[in-house]
């Protein structure tokens, strides 16, 4: 959850609380206590509990809780337990308060231009509190700038659309309206603000269907496959990253109920410009 979500429910007086855990540790390790909550954090280690971070970023764990092993794998034991610490495969850091800070799956993690580590999943949350963007999925691991792919939440955006008295007959063709374009172009400038040069969205598009776990763009609790879309829609990312305006699609999607459509559209590629 990001820290936008996180702070909306404070405001509401939800005492809500981020854990951080692993089945390898018996469930959590890291919480929130209440008067020290930090939107951005998981909070302290529970009482016997150690975190460390790795040279390489990597937050490790220690404690009576930490699992034995892998059943009848000592090969991936080997790799996950060392020296009585457990090795997450998380990437991460402790703030001067105390604080553990989770970036994403070590395999997920961005390096960015500047070679700082920056995580794609917490822009991409960022940008879900939009009420006008149902998914994202920002790209950029070592390029020379952020893009992003953008879904809108079609019952929302609809409502927008039709209050501006926009003609459109479904997704395909609301979702490359030139003013839907310049209503997500806003949130993603207001997702831009407080992040530092490297880590802004500098181009993007709007998909022109959702990302949908039954085409197994995203897992059944909705994460996104990154590897799996990276590769599906190679040619979007391919013209994100040159000085085209518009990419060109011409593909088949298949519906739940065994319906197959050919899709025949091209899709804008907008520069956010200072």
């Amino acid at each position: 959850m990001g820290p936008d979500h996180f702070r909306f429910f404070h405001a509401l007086g939800v005492n809500l609380k981020q854990i951080y855990g692993q089945t390898e540790v018996a469930g959590i390790s890291v919480v929130h206590r209440n008067a020290d909550i930090k939107f951005d954090t998981v909070g302290h280690p529970i009482p016997g509990t150690e975190i460390r971070i790795t040279d390489d970023g990597e937050i490790i764990t220690r404690s009576p809780s930490v699992f034995l092993g892998y059943y009848k794998n000592p090969e991936a034991t080997g790799r996950a337990l060392r020296d009585g610490w457990l090795y997450s495969d998380d990437k991460g850091f402790i703030d001067e308060d105390g604080h553990l800070v989770v970036f994403d799956r070590t395999k997920d993690v961005f390096t960015l231009k500047d070679g700082k580590p920056f995580s794609p999943q917490y822009l991409e949350t960022r940008l879900k509190f939009s009420p006008y963007i149902k998914d994202s999925w920002v790209i950029g691991d070592k390029r020379d700038y952020i893009a992003a792919v953008l879904c809108i939440d079609y019952s929302v955006v609809g409502k927008w659309a039709d209050e501006k008295k926009l003609n459109y007959t479904g997704y395909q063709e609301l979702s490359q309206i030139p003013e839907v374009y310049q209503l997500v172009e806003r949130q993603l400038r207001q997702a831009n603000k407080d992040l530092p040069e490297a880590a802004k969205v500098v181009r993007f598009t709007n998909l022109y269907k959702e990302l949908d776990p039954d085409d197994d763009e995203l897992t059944r609790t909705r994460k996104l496959r990154r590897a799996f879309v990276e590769k599906r829609y190679r040619q979007i990312v391919d013209a994100l990253y040159s000085d085209q305006d518009a990419v060109h699609i011409d593909t088949t999607i298949k519906y739940e109920d065994g319906r197959q459509a050919q899709i025949k559209t091209d899709l804008r590629i907008v520069t956010i410009k200072e």
